[in-house]
């Protein structure tokens, strides 16, 4: 509603705007401008005019973050290497063609040399086919296919790290709004007894002394609110910055529609993550890479053999004799030739064995890695489980306590109005029943980020 509120002087100023352009300025060029910019304010206003959705920011975050298009363009890259792959299988194909001339001593046809100038000219086109490359070719376009795949998991790896810092921060902006909410009801209540302290120095039931102190406290909880909206400021900036928006001017977000969600078990998580999470897909993909490597590196063993095959003819001439014309040197000097060529492995200086040796290296690594993603992935997930629980219990005894501190704090108001409790009474009651209320929100917002991190292990992002 507030940003609607917005909205409308934004639309008159645009109108007045237009209607000022077409009337003083007579330049089209100037005018398609001035028009286009306006536009465009117009929609920056229209994007801001609704509050934004935890799914709608975490659906823009996860397409404009700099970072998932880096893992884009990664995802890009394995395409290209699986065609380039694939084009491994085709054959090469070759033109050539050359023109020499000598001048001076020259062979003749009869094998001896004289002073004579001479010309030639030739062409010839080859082709070369593998048939076989000691499955070479196959194990590289299958290593390609799961580099492709491991790309896949890390770019949605990195989505889900996306989505769960801009649920964190969504949290964290609801959880301001909340304390400064509360701040907000406090300052309320202190300046409603800023009035009534007035009203009693009227009728000169009290002295003016205790005006002072309840201006002094309905100062500090001024102060209280305008740290607590500026904190909520803060909060939607870092959102904002999450989301890419170039601005957080009017940004504003709505509150979550949900009860209290209950928290799985560390085994289930466990379990739904080793099944699905991305970043433990991933890594168990780069195990599959480094493993498919290995037979790669394997194959510099095994004998390769290749298809040749080519045609080609020449031209002739010898200065000072009668040439055969071009056309009869092209047709009579015309030639094709086919044929099988095997390369047999010997020796390569051990490239081949110190690239298995690297591969099964790389397989180590890439299994080390695995295991401890894994472990990290247990612990994490057992300490987000023990957090939740505890903030939900706190959340629920500082509930119980919230609603005694209520009834502890309306019993001494009623005694400080009728003369019966001190200031100090009545400030150390009223700030206890704010202190409760800060730890009530913090504790249900702390369980409500425990129970989103739980979700993320078992990739329940949607």
């Amino acid at each position: 509603m507030v940003f609607l509120c917005r909205l409308n002087p934004v639309t008159s100023t645009l109108r007045l705007l237009s209607e000022a352009v077409l009337l003083r300025n007579k330049n089209m060029k100037t005018l398609y401008k001035t028009l286009i910019a306006l536009t465009l304010i117009a929609q920056t206003a229209d994007a801001f005019a609704e509050a934004w959705s935890l799914d709608s920011c975490v659906s823009h975050a996860v397409t404009r973050n700099i970072s998932v298009l880096q893992q884009e363009l990664r995802i890009k890259e394995g395409e290209q290497g699986i065609t380039e792959a694939k084009d491994r299988f085709l054959p090469s194909l070759e033109a050539s063609a050359s023109q020499n001339f000598n001048f001076g001593r020259g062979l003749t046809a009869q094998n001896t040399y004289a002073d004579r100038n001479t010309s030639q000219f030739g062409w010839n086109a080859g082709m070369s086919l593998p048939l076989f490359q000691g499955l070479a070719e196959y194990r590289n376009l299958k290593v390609s296919k799961l580099v492709l795949k491991q790309y896949i998991y890390e770019t949605e790896a990195t989505k889900d790290n996306i989505a769960l810092n801009v649920i964190s921060q969504y949290l964290q902006v609801l959880y301001c709004k909340e304390v400064a909410q509360s701040a907000r009801s406090q300052a309320e209540l202190s300046a409603f007894e800023v009035e009534r302290q007035k009203a009693l120095i009227e009728a000169g039931k009290v002295a003016e002394a205790s005006l002072y102190d309840m201006e002094a406290v309905a100062a500090q909880d001024r102060l209280q609110v305008v740290t607590a909206d500026n904190d909520t400021k803060t909060a939607l900036v870092n959102l904002a910055s999450l989301l890419q928006l170039p601005s957080a001017e009017g940004f504003d977000i709505k509150p979550l529609q949900q009860g209290e969600p209950s928290i799985p078990t560390p085994d289930y998580v466990y379990a739904e993550a080793m099944r699905c999470n991305n970043s433990i897909l991933g890594a168990r993909q780069a195990v599959n890479v480094a493993t498919e490597r290995i037979s790669y590196a394997k194959s510099g063993y095994i004998p390769t053999l290749r298809f040749n095959a080519g045609l080609g003819s020449s031209y002739y001439r010898l200065g000072g004799f009668d040439n055969d014309s071009f056309k009869a040197q092209m047709k009579h000097n015309f030639a094709t030739y086919l044929g099988f060529s095997l390369s047999i492995p010997i020796f390569d200086g051990f490239n081949t064995r110190n690239s298995v040796r690297r591969a099964k290296l790389q397989q180590t690594s890439a299994k080390l890695d695995l295991d401890q993603k894994q472990y990290d992935l247990y612990k994490n997930i057992q300490l987000a489980y023990y957090q939740a629980t505890g903030a939900r219990e706190r959340y629920l005894t500082s509930q119980e306590t919230l609603e005694k501190t209520k009834l502890s704090f309306d019993s001494t108001r009623e005694r400080f109005n009728l003369g019966r409790a001190t200031q100090a009474d009545y400030e150390q009651a009223k700030n206890n029943l704010f202190r409760t209320e800060i730890t009530r929100i913090q504790a249900h917002y702390e369980y409500l980020i425990r129970h989103r991190i739980l979700l993320f292990y078992a990739n329940a992002r949607k």
